[in-house]
This record gives structure tokens, C-alpha cells and sequence, in this order.
């Protein structure tokens, strides 16, 4: 299997995983829930008032041709919605990982125990996390205005706006993801780039297919303990020392 193939075989694996502790899945998606509820809100805002956030962004198409200004504030109102769910994806993440920083630690932790005991420090913090959080909206807020601009092309805009997005919030998530575990183990920003450089492609399948979930209705918050664990299980991949007895051939793989 691809190194990319083989960090999106890690949700997998972190679902073994957690199917071994329920109470742990259900706690992980206590936080995720509630940023769901207030950011769905916002959305709803959002799509029942595209039509006039269309026009307003678009004041210089008022003398055109009917057909060509609805065409042009149709396409403007696809990349909005396209530009809105990027934004939420990566602003879902931020703040979930923030607001849940003490649930998902209790996850990484327990993960590590279930893999094979290994001996780990202080985790990110509050602050540590709070501002990967906040990188990661911004991220978001980047890729939105990409596919915004990009929703002016026609036909293919919106899509290569999802692309893009995917492949930019999906790198950092992968990476903010497999942080954790690492940072308890007193590796800093520079070791940890050394450590995951070789296996760039396996992080980025994490965090792509992580992201892509966030598509799917009520999808983030099912999958962030998942991608949790999942990412507790990458790292201990790329730690060979570490990786305990429940790698034997058949465990997790």
C-alpha cells in the first residue's frame, strides 16, 4: 500500500481501536457536537441569505443581461457555499480541538496505553492548542477566498476550490492531529518535522481523509475521536521502537 493509502488506512485503525472503548468514542464527540450545533447555525444564515450576499458582492453586474448576471451570481453562490464548507471544515476542526483538548487527551493517552505502554510527558496544553486552532481557521479562511476567487471560472471553479482546500487544510490537519502524541513524547516543532518529513504522504492521507469526512452530515463529529486515535496509531508507525504489541501481524494493520 501507498504511504498515502496507508495514513488513510489509520482511521481505520484508530475505529479498532476505540471500538474497544465506547465510552471513550462517545466522550470525543461531546465537543465536536456542540461546535457542530453553533457552526450549522451560522450556515443556515449563510444559505438563506445567498442570494442576496450574491448580489451585494456583485453591485457592477447589475446592467448586465439578466441571463448573464444570474448565471455570473449563480456561480458566485455555488463557490460561497463551496468557500463556506471549507471554512467550516477547517474552523470546525480548530475549535473542536481546542474546546476539546482535555477529552481528545484522555483518548491519545488511552490509545497509547491499549497499543503498548509507552513513557510520555505533559500533552499540547490549552494555549498550545488554542493557537494550532486558531492556524487552522485561518487555513480555512485561505482556501475559502481560493475557492471564492476560483468560483468566477466556470464549471470547473467551485471543484478545483475543493481540491485545493483539501490538499491545504488537510496537510496542516493531518499534521496538528499527530502533534499531540509527539509533543508528549519532548519533541519540539523542528523534531517533529525531521520525524514525519520521510512519511509526508502517510500524514497527508490522514488528514485528507479525515477532512473529506467533514462533507458528510454529522461526519466531524463522528470522526474526530477516530482521527484521534488514528493519529496516535500513525505515530507510533513512524516510531518503530514504539509500537508495542498490538502491531503484531493481524492486530491493527
Amino acid at each position: 500500500m501507498s504511504d498515502f493509502g496507508t495514513g488513510v488506512a489509520c482511521l481505520g485503525r484508530g475505529w479498532r481501536l476505540l471500538r474497544q472503548r465506547p465510552g471513550l468514542l462517545l466522550l470525543g464527540m461531546v465537543p465536536a457536537l456542540i461546535v457542530w450545533l453553533v457552526l450549522v447555525a451560522a450556515f443556515l444564515a449563510l444559505v438563506l441569505n445567498l442570494g442576496d450576499i450574491a448580489a451585494w458582492m456583485t453591485p457592477f453586474a447589475d446592467d448586465w443581461a439578466s441571463g448573464v448576471r444570474t448565471l455570473a451570481r449563480a456561480f458566485l453562490a455555488v463557490a460561497l457555499v463551496v468557500g463556506a464548507v471549507l471554512l467550516w471544515s477547517a474552523t470546525f476542526t480548530g475549535l473542536t480541538l481546542t474546546v476539546g483538548d482535555p477529552f481528545y487527551e484522555r483518548i491519545w493517552r488511552a490509545c497509547e496505553d491499549m497499543i503498548g505502554p509507552v513513557k510520555l510527558g505533559d500533552g499540547l496544553g490549552f494555549w498550545h492548542s488554542a493557537r494550532d486552532g486558531m492556524r487552522l481557521a485561518l487555513v480555512g479562511l485561505v482556501s475559502s477566498l481560493l475557492v471564492l476567487v476560483s468560483g468566477f471560472l466556470p464549471l470547473v471553479g467551485p471543484l478545483l476550490g475543493i481540491v485545493l482546500g483539501l490538499l491545504f487544510s488537510g496537510r496542516l490537519l493531518g499534521r496538528e492531529l499527530v502533534s499531540r502524541p509527539l509533543e508528549a513524547r519532548g519533541m519540539d516543532a523542528a523534531a517533529q518535522k525531521a520525524l514525519l518529513e520521510p512519511h509526508r504522504r502517510r500524514v497527508l492521507g490522514l488528514g485528507i481523509a479525515t477532512q473529506a469526512c467533514f462533507f458528510v452530515p454529522l461526519g466531524g463529529v463522528l470522526v474526530m475521536p477516530v482521527a484521534v486515535a488514528a493519529a496516535t496509531v500513525l505515530a507510533r508507525d513512524v516510531l518503530p521502537d514504539e509500537r508495542g504489541p498490538a502491531y503484531r501481524p493481524g492486530a491493527l494493520a
